[in-house]
């Protein structure tokens, strides 16, 4: 038959599904079309039949017929023309990365910066990552912040790299450390946060709200406090730096967090309403994703990145007298609570303060995993 191609699989394609494969190579042919290819032999993997879920190795080889448009087919949408990028983003990029190797590059990414494009959002990372990749290459996403969160971006380089920290975040195989400025003071030193959060419609747009009932789902926070600043005068607010560990990954699970904990994080109207404002301390929202460890896709090795504070947060820190170090010891303090919690009973809950004296310092893996980074990237 003429127009039958033979395609070899690339190493990036290595373990994708033959369906996403096709997806990937020939957005044009819906699903229906190529279930019927597959029926009829007519796709064939090393000239065996195949099915949609086939896991595809380097090297193989695909059979592809000739795929005509089907009657009645919507075709295939075009693309959207890329956003013009600036000089001074692709140079403001270039200065935000934190670690790269052949599968991974770490981003500090900037407030204010989408992480995608939306309704009117035409300015994003996603668009402008392919100043960051080879001839015909870019980074891809694995996981998001918010616009207006800052810090650790993990980007993969590969498709196997993608698809493998895909599943570590999946999986919860990573440790994520926040730092927050917010308003007023938890009652507890440290503690954990236990809402289930479910997304609501609301005039202007969507917001998640805590959510007991069934379309709540799980989502939980570790919290220590660091330092609390009295209010600047008399009638103020006081001010509580916050080391955050979400061991959920929740849409706006932090902010929401603070917020329904009497604490909003500082500058953030959506969820704080006028409470989350302090004069003299601007509008820009004081969060920030400070650390994240994550298995490296090449050979599980942990893989741990550090992001240095944003200059409004690095200003307000300055001004508050805020000493960094402390953060660490507040990190080490939640590494060893999330460790008491994995291995608890079912349907128990130890004591926050007593699980952090029992483990007195940061775990030994925790150590490791810093030397695994010194081998693996430079931290900033």
């Amino acid at each position: 038959m003429s127009g039958v191609e033979t395609i070899e699989v690339g190493e990036d394609e290595q373990d994708l599904r033959l369906d996403r494969w096709f997806k990937q190579r020939f957005p044009a042919l819906g699903h229906g079309g190529l279930e019927r290819l597959l029926r009829t032999g007519q796709v064939r993997v090393d000239g065996r039949r195949a099915k949609s879920g086939t896991r595809l190795v380097a090297g193989q080889v695909v059979r592809v017929p000739p795929l005509k448009t089907e009657p009645g087919s919507v075709p295939a949408p075009r693309p959207r023309p890329e956003p013009a990028i600036s000089q001074s983003d692709v140079a403001a990029l270039r200065a935000a990365v934190l670690f790269e190797d052949p599968w991974v590059l770490a981003l500090n990414k900037p407030s204010g910066l989408a992480v995608q494009g939306g309704t009117g959002q035409t300015r994003h990372l996603d668009a402008m990552l392919g100043a960051l990749g080879g001839e015909g290459t870019s980074p891809r996403l694995v996981h998001r912040l918010d616009q207006d969160t800052s810090g650790v971006l993990l980007l993969a380089k590969t498709a196997t790299a993608a698809r493998r920290l895909g599943a570590s975040f999946k999986a919860r195989e990573t440790e994520k450390i926040y730092w927050a400025l917010v308003v007023g003071a938890p009652n507890d030193t440290i503690g954990r946060i236990d809402f289930p959060l479910a997304k609501k419609p609301m005039t202007g747009g969507e917001k998640v709200t805590p959510d007991t009932e069934e379309d709540g789902k799980a989502a939980l926070t570790l919290y220590h406090v660091v330092e609390t600043r009295p209010p600047a005068k008399r009638g103020g607010k006081s001010l509580t730096w916050l080391v955050l560990r979400p061991l959920t990954g929740r849409t706006h699970q932090l902010r929401v967090h603070c917020a329904a904990m009497g604490t909003p994080i500082l500058a953030d109207g959506k969820y704080g309403g006028r409470a989350a404002f302090v004069e003299g301390q601007g509008k820009r929202l004081m969060l920030h994703a400070r650390e994240i460890a994550i298995p490296h896709p090449d050979d599980g090795t942990t893989l741990r990145v550090t992001a240095p504070l944003p200059p409004h947060m690095e200003e307000a820190w300055h001004q508050l007298g805020f000493d960094p170090r402390k953060g660490e010891r507040a990190a080490g303090a939640l590494v060893a609570l999330a460790e008491g919690l994995s291995h608890s009973p079912p349907g128990t809950k130890p004591k926050p303060k007593r699980a952090v004296k029992q483990t007195g310092r940061r775990p030994a893996k925790r150590k490791a995993a810093k030397k695994a980074t010194k081998k693996t990237g430079r931290r900033r």
